[in-house]
């Protein structure tokens, strides 16, 4: 007998939400770490975990499935509980399906900027969307749609950093290290990530120390964003001016979840660089990828120039966050970045210089 079948009323409906979600998990293989070409950088290998072929196509999948397991488990979620969540899109989606797995309605709030993909996917999951007309609205919406409801406000941006068991149990950090073991250079000089609620850089960066690795982080951020400010100054716990258009990793404000600690190097990547390595990485490696993944392959390749430069070998590794099918009506429409003056040539000549002479993206693009 299950022990869900021995358990009855509230209990018993958690009970077998979690078996629901553990049953969801045990159907899905893990995520493809790819090798990426660099013959003109002998002795470095550069790797990418392909997050986009989740059952709800992000690397957030992994976030919600925590997120739910940390509130059906803390007695915050039960039966007929609305879950609301403040999102850029990608987490929202994901929430969606989880809460569509269990019987839950969902509500996401969310800017209005979101990619129309997003909207779609969050609705065929038997979600629906509150827009605000900034990213910075997001959260006291979330909180007060949430209490007038009579539901949970997830809140991905304060439990992003504890839902997830940083010392192993699936996590992501567990299966990078997992599957480098038997890579030529299997523990990592670098692994490149970046940060939107910070869960993924805090389970990483836990997860190196409780094991005892030499392996470094280096936060790949918009440069928009607070978090590479807030690296540098821990005073700085906010970003003035536009947000960046890369949806999903980011913020104008320090989130509760993001800890600077585990940071060891901070790259602020334009968002032109971000799209253009995007379009360069989905031509080389036969995937298509996200804005954000873009932002990951810039900083990796300033990087693994760097090394290559002092003389160092190794591997360095980073994510496929979520497929650029998901921004088909933003990032990847010509008409959309030129309204946004995102010209992209130059960036692009600058990335394919990295891969063609090892050449620093940077110093490409100055030349």
């Amino acid at each position: 007998m299950r022990a869900s079948e021995g358990v009855g009323g509230e209990r018993g409906w958690v009970a077998r939400a979690v078996e629901a979600i553990e049953a969801d998990f045990n159907r899905s293989a893990d995520t493809h770490l790819l090798r990426v070409p660099l013959p003109a950088l002998p002795g470095i290998s550069l790797y990418v975990k392909d997050e986009s072929t989740h059952p709800t196509g992000s690397l957030k999948h992994r976030l919600a499935r925590s997120l739910f397991l940390y509130g059906l488990c803390s007695g915050w979620i039960g039966p007929g509980t609305t879950i609301v969540e403040a999102s850029s899109g990608s987490t929202a989606v994901s929430e969606a399906y989880f809460a569509q797995l269990i019987g839950l309605p969902f509500v996401a709030v969310i800017p209005r900027g979101t990619s129309a993909e997003k909207v779609a996917q969050i609705a065929r999951y038997g979600g629906s969307c509150r827009f605000v007309e900034t990213p910075a609205a997001v959260y006291a919406e979330a909180e007060r749609l949430a209490a007038e409801l009579g539901g949970h406000y997830m809140d991905q941006f304060t439990f992003a950093e504890r839902a997830t068991d940083w010392r192993g149990n699936n996590n992501i950090a567990e299966a990078v290290f997992a599957q480098m073991a038997r890579e030529p250079q299997p523990v990592p000089a670098w692994i490149v990530v970046g940060a939107g609620t910070g869960g993924t850089s805090a389970t990483i960066g836990r997860f190196i120390r409780y094991r005892q690795f030499p392996t470094r982080i280096c936060l790949a951020d918009p440069e928009a964003s607070v978090f590479h400010r807030h690296v540098a100054d821990r005073a700085v716990r906010r970003a003035e001016g536009p947000p960046s258009v890369i949806e999903g990793i980011g913020r104008g404000r320090c989130e509760p979840s993001f800890l600077p600690d585990l940071i060891d190097r901070a790259e602020a990547v334009p968002d032109a660089a971000s799209l253009a390595a995007a379009q360069v990485l989905s031509e080389r490696i036969g995937r298509s990828c996200g804005g954000s993944t873009g932002t990951n392959l810039w900083a990796a390749a300033r990087i693994i120039a760097g090394m290559a430069r002092a003389g160092e070998t190794g591997s360095v590794v980073t994510l496929l966050c979520d497929s650029g099918e998901r921004y088909r009506s933003t990032h990847l429409d010509p008409a959309w970045r030129a309204a946004r003056g995102l010209s992209l040539e130059s960036h692009r000549a600058a990335i394919e210089a990295f891969f063609a002479r090892g050449v620093a993206p940077d110093a490409a693009l100055a030349a």
